[in-house]
């Protein structure tokens, strides 16, 4: 298996209901996107600043192996997440690497 992480920092375009419907696709990719076994997206709550870093929304996606993986990036509904982003987003950090 393995897991994939994303975490994203917003620009000041953003709205809370924009933040709203990105996680709103975030959560659906599971029923849409195949070869996901656990998926997980939330805000972030910390409440230590200097460690949140302006980063609000979290993904971590499990896949049952790297093919999968692979065919996650151009899937359709993940292209068109990344396409939403467009002009709301200011940077973004992603973490892959294979589980047992």
């Amino acid at each position: 298996m393995y897991e994939h992480m994303v975490f994203f920092k917003f620009n000041d375009n953003i709205t809370p209901e924009k933040e709203q419907e990105l996680l709103n696709k975030l959560q659906n990719f599971k029923e849409k996107i195949p070869g996901i076994v656990e998926l997980s997206a939330g805000f972030n709550v910390t409440e230590e600043e200097e460690r949140k870093q302006g980063y609000s929304l979290g993904l971590r996606v499990t896949f049952e192996n790297k093919e999968y993986l692979n065919l996650y990036g151009p899937h359709p509904v993940h292209q068109d997440f990344v396409k939403s982003l467009d002009t709301v987003i200011e940077n973004v950090v992603v973490v892959d690497y294979p589980i047992e």
